[in-house]
């Protein structure tokens, strides 16, 4: 699922208040209790009854005579287009053909013989990217890498919605049944077999990446003749119920954009191009020019703040979560730095900065139960770390995180301890401001000496861990205020890092910048 840029008017929906450290906001109403504003303690999650997803549950009889249950969610199906992800040769890559769908539709016993075979071996067909090598929080679930994750654009997400997984594969969504299925593997996930048909329409060609959550797969709609993208959700009951979560949060974005579609515990969307970190890491983490840059902030910022506006706060930004439309570009020669001999590298330039927002299953509605800990580790918040509740402007922070590697092709920290983090954040920022380190001392401790002092480097810290934090550059070294395009570029970003959400730069806000109104030359 993706979010596309709907600019909503401020008549539909208030700007959301500032939160103050000690959880009151402030607005014409007068002050008001943020639901979010101290750490959260452990409680059930809050369901809201207009949020809730209609939908019906059915039994059918597969071909091998196993029933299984399905939950259909009402919705249309998505318009006949071609993907604008493809490189156009007939409507397919040029290293895919599309079936001839005259053959019978193979049966389930062949599947699952299939499956059988390919779970006991490696086959290139279901092989998961690699991970990245970037440094993880060990205390982190790891998640998954984003070779190609499913994408639906607003205006192409159709829903199907299995209960378990597809057929008798899972006809109860437990560990006992998933681990019995021969269709599944161990741990709950569908076995991806090429070729295999899905809801008696979808026929799979392959892997695309795997994830805690599952799987997603590239399909070709025999319908529509079209390439789609499927999520398929495990076998476990906890991410069956996460996925559920999801659907309101979908069905609430729909409430607003009536043209999109979606699916689940099947989200069945048009394939989209790689995920932004992808195409840095093929390019040796090269730069984005900055006049992509400013077209890849526009459209971020005005998806975020579609999501703000509808009391949506998505928590899990990062270029992982930010699909290409198109993957086409061109290849120049550029001068490598400091080399004196004219020597040059190879440089890719998209050919379009056509981008799309994915990934809401950490997505939060405002005045629902908040979790303590949200956010990839590289794009986490300050207030965050310090346990002080979040709200809006974690996003907006992320989003700061996400302009600078767009900046540098590098992630702005590379930390997996919270401290260490703190004095990275410090060393790009300046000292916290004495008001929110004293609030942060206050819910973390250990963390301060002095009242309002960071407590870094402790005795404990290694001697790695110093030189890292030492070599952590102030902002305008990252960004060098060398012309008037850099320098509100910068202003832009150090709004938006600010320590204090309360002082931190709106998404809406940020869409007025003067940045915003830059005409940038393009340059490479």
């Amino acid at each position: 699922m993706s979010a596309a840029v709907h600019p909503v008017t401020s008549h539909l929906i208030p700007h959301y208040p500032r939160q103050s450290l000690n959880g009151i906001s402030h607005n014409a109403a007068g002050p008001s209790v943020m639901p979010n504003a101290s750490p959260v303690t452990t409680r059930k999650r809050k369901r809201a009854h207009q949020y809730t997803v209609s939908y019906s549950e059915v039994q059918e009889v597969d071909s091998d005579g196993r029933l299984r249950e399905v939950i259909v969610i009402e919705d249309t199906p998505p318009p006949p287009t071609l993907s604008p992800a493809t490189t156009h040769n007939g409507g397919y890559s040029a290293s895919y053909q599309p079936p001839v769908y005259s053959a019978p539709i193979r049966t389930r016993a062949a599947a699952r013989a299939e499956a059988q075979a390919l779970s006991s071996s490696s086959s290139s067909v279901v092989t998961a990217p690699a991970p990245k090598k970037r440094k993880r929080d060990h205390q982190e679930e790891v998640r998954a890498p984003a070779a190609k994750k499913l994408a639906a654009s607003s205006q192409q997400t159709q829903v199907l919605a299995p209960a378990n997984s597809w057929d008798s594969r899972s006809a109860a969504a437990t560990d006992d049944t998933a681990k019995g299925s021969s269709c599944d593997d161990k741990e709950g996930h569908y076995i991806i077999v090429p070729d295999d048909m899905i809801y008696r329409r979808y026929r799979t060609v392959r892997l695309l990446g795997q994830g805690t959550f599952g799987k997603v797969v590239e399909a070709v709609d025999t319908q529509t003749n079209t390439r789609v993208a499927i999520k398929i959700i495990r076998a476990i009951p906890k991410y069956r119920d996460a996925s559920k979560i999801e659907v309101r949060v979908l069905q609430k974005l729909k409430e607003r954009d009536p043209l999109n579609r979606k699916n689940h515990i099947c989200l069945v969307s048009e394939l989209l191009g790689m995920c932004v970190y992808d195409f840095l890491k093929e390019n040796d983490f090269a730069p984005f020019p900055r006049h992509h840059i400013q077209a890849f902030a526009r459209q971020l910022f005005g998806s975020v703040a579609f999501l703000h506006d509808l009391r949506l706060i998505h928590t899990d930004l990062k270029p992982e979560n930010i699909l290409l439309v198109h993957n086409d570009y061109r290849v120049v020669n550029v001068p490598i730095p400091g080399k004196r001999n004219g020597a040059t590298k190879p440089k890719r330039i998209l050919q379009s900065t056509d981008i799309r927002l994915i990934d809401f299953g950490s997505a939060t509605f405002e005045s629902e139960y908040h979790s303590t800990v949200v956010c990839t580790r590289h794009y986490r918040a300050p207030e965050i770390i310090l346990g002080l509740g979040w709200s809006f402007p974690c996003d907006a922070y992320s989003l700061g995180c996400i302009l600078v590697e767009f900046y540098t092709g590098l992630a702005l920290y590379q930390t997996h301890d919270n401290l260490e983090h703190l004095a990275m954040m410090e060393m790009v920022m300046g000292k916290m401001p004495e008001r929110f380190a004293r609030a942060g001392a206050r819910s973390k401790p250990e963390f301060f000496k002095d009242g309002a002092k960071l407590d870094w480097p402790k005795a404990k810290a290694t001697r790695q861990s110093k030189k890292e934090v030492r070599a952590t550059r102030p902002l305008a070294d990252v960004i060098p205020p060398t012309d008037h395009i850099n320098k509100q570029f910068l202003n832009l970003v150090q709004k938006l890092l600010a320590f204090d959400p309360n002082q931190r730069l709106t998404v809406r806000e940020a869409l007025a910048h003067p940045y915003f109104s830059l005409q940038i030359p393009e340059e490479v």
